[in-house]
């Protein structure tokens, strides 16, 4: 019951700091292994809880208008097929190699998302079509999700401001319901393999929410003033966790 509510805590903070800035799995991933669930028993579980959080951030996002759900059919669909194609390769092969390139990526990003101009409530001009963006940062960012995932919502939301010109709140809206798509898609594929522990995955999940729903609220109420430095922290975290690795 202790370790069971140790996860449940840590769930919540979690699911807020995902709800607004990506990067939850850094909280759960060394919680799960803490717990002492085996590497694929830990993805599979914190997939299994990220859902929860994802699912309830993209609904609320979607209440306060920050989600063209309809003009994101494609994104959705490829990048569920990109995280599908991840999570079967990562059961297969060692993940290692991603763990010294990405951390450079996190950094030129936060560096990116703190002095840009560009990042702001509003959105701005448009450099790929909805389609291309689709095929590239949905595909590529959802199997990076499937496979890896440290920093996913970071390569979403990254796309959808300096691409498709987003407003960060607008951005971040629509990177949870991505997320949301590469978490299912990763999901069902672990529960074929067997490798969710339930009962923890559960229990996290109910944490995710209450986390996930204050989170994506404040980030509704106060937009950039918020996001921007959340995901800048959380970027550079990622990355010095996997550098110290």
């Amino acid at each position: 019951m202790e370790l069971l509510l140790a996860l449940f805590v840590i769930a919540i903070i979690a699911g807020w700091v995902d709800s607004i800035g990506g990067g939850g799995g850094l909280i759960c991933i060394p919680a799960l292994l803490w717990a002492g669930f085996s590497p694929l028993e830990t993805l599979a579980t914190n997939k299994l809880q990220a859902s929860f959080g994802s699912s309830t951030a993209a609904l609320n996002y979607t209440r306060h208008g920050l989600i063209d759900v309809k003009g994101q059919k494609l994104a959705i669909m490829l990048t569920f097929l990109g995280s599908v194609g991840g999570t079967l390769l990562v059961q297969q092969i060692d993940s290692s190699l991603l763990e010294k390139a990405i951390p450079v990526l996190l950094i030129l990003f936060a560096l990116y998302f703190l002095f840009s101009p560009k990042i702001s409530d509003a959105d701005k001009h448009q450099v790929i079509s909805p389609k291309t963006f689709a095929m590239t940062v949905g595909i590529g960012a959802g199997f990076y999700d499937g496979f890896f995932g440290p920093g996913a919502g970071t390569f979403f939301t990254m796309g959808y401001v300096a691409l498709l010109g987003f407003g960060l709140p607008k951005a971040t809206g629509n990177t949870k319901l991505l997320n949301f798509t590469s978490n299912i898609a990763s999901l069902l594929f672990f529960a074929l393999s067997g490798h969710i522990v339930w009962l923890a995955g559960l229990v996290m999940g109910v944490g995710q929410v209450i986390g996930s729903y204050l989170g994506s609220h404040m980030a509704v109420k106060h937009g950039t003033r918020l996001i921007r430095p959340v995901l800048v922290t959380v970027s550079l975290l990622v990355s010095l966790k996997l550098l110290l690795d």
